[in-house]
């Protein structure tokens, strides 16, 4: 059976549509068509005037690069893996994911790079997640939130995957990583407590199978000593259960550095539900600096960390190991600050 061509209103053949050429977008622009491949390639060696041309050029033309033939070509996917090694649940309730998340893709976008989200936990996700991580799916792969001495960023770089993650790992074989300065901003906290006459300073550590974690503990013994320490897991019943734990050791307590916002959320209500005043009774500072802090009651004293300015560092690392460009600063730790509110 023979195809039907399309016809006008008044009877008559209307020619076959198709896609415009890339000969097309050059004629268009006014370039060469190695200018148009250049500029599709995301190539920095094309003039900002030719590049605007072949961009508003695709633009009018309607053109859609052939992702396949492309690829053949460039032996890249245009695809970058954002792995995150928690639940689903944890993922959507911790703010740091989402800020971070989208500096990442903003970054990739600019780029002409597509973001292909993996969220992993179980065994079962984690296997799925390792088979699929390779140069034919993904031209690298941004990793948040690994756990111990995770040999997975080794693997991936064994076969050919560029790497970088968030967080300085816990071995001795650092890799590419972009981290914030996780035991200078702990440390920061706890001597401001302590310089506002506070003596019983307590803390809610994060995991201790996380670099943040540890850091953050390590930043509360520099100024505190030995102190008093109950654990936690960053999320807000974590932070909750640390403090009634911590008032039955010592009721007297009259601070609580929690290493993460949202266990510091957790504190405060806790204490409210003591009848304990913040500030006046328990000051209370956490860290992050995430949209938590600006809605408790009172609002929260924290350590900001710049999470914007870690997506987009990872990105840089990430484009230019991908580039074939070892960079010169494989190991990035950004400075924090204390951003002083009610709560301290």
């Amino acid at each position: 059976m023979s195809a039907r061509r399309a016809v006008s209103r008044s009877g008559q053949a209307l020619p076959a549509t198709r896609p415009p050429t890339l000969d097309e977008v050059a004629t268009r622009a006014g370039v060469g068509r190695g200018t148009v491949s250049r500029v599709i390639n995301g190539s920095a060696q094309v003039s900002d005037q030719a590049r605007e041309a072949v961009r508003s050029a695709i633009a009018e033309l309607g053109y859609v690069p052939n992702r396949a033939a492309r690829t053949l070509v460039t032996q890249r996917t245009d695809s970058i893996a954002l792995v995150v090694f928690e639940s689903g649940e944890r993922f959507f309730a911790e703010p740091f994911f989402g800020r971070i998340v989208q500096s990442i893709s903003t970054g990739l976008v600019d780029r002409g790079l597509q973001m292909v989200l993996m969220i992993a936990q179980a065994p079962h996700e984690r296997e799925r997640l390792e088979g699929y991580l390779t140069r034919q799916h993904v031209d690298g792969a941004l990793l948040l939130s690994l756990h111990g001495a995770d040999p997975l960023p080794t693997k991936l770089e064994e076969r050919g995957v560029a790497t970088v993650r968030a967080g300085r790992p816990a071995g001795t074989d650092l890799g590419c990583y972009v981290d914030a300065d996780n035991r200078g901003g702990a440390r920061d906290a706890v001597a401001y407590l302590k310089d506002r006459g506070r003596h019983r300073i307590a803390t809610i550590t994060g995991p201790q199978d996380m670099a943040a974690g540890i850091a953050r503990l390590a930043g509360y013994h520099d100024v505190a000593g030995p102190g008093l320490v109950e654990h936690g897991d960053f999320s807000e019943e974590s932070g909750a259960a640390a403090t009634v734990r911590l008032l039955s050791q010592d009721p007297e307590l009259d601070a609580i550095f929690a290493a993460s916002d949202t266990m510091a959320a957790g504190a405060l209500r806790i204490l409210r539900e003591r009848g304990l005043r913040t500030p006046q009774d328990v000051a209370v500072v956490g860290f992050d600096d995430s949209v938590v802090a600006a809605h408790t009651d009172p609002p929260l004293t924290s350590v900001h960390q710049p999470i914007e300015q870690m997506g987009q560092e990872m990105v840089r690392l990430l484009l230019s190991k991908i580039d074939g460009i070892e960079p010169s600063d494989p190991e990035v730790v950004l400075t924090t600050s204390l951003v002083i509110r009610g709560s301290a």
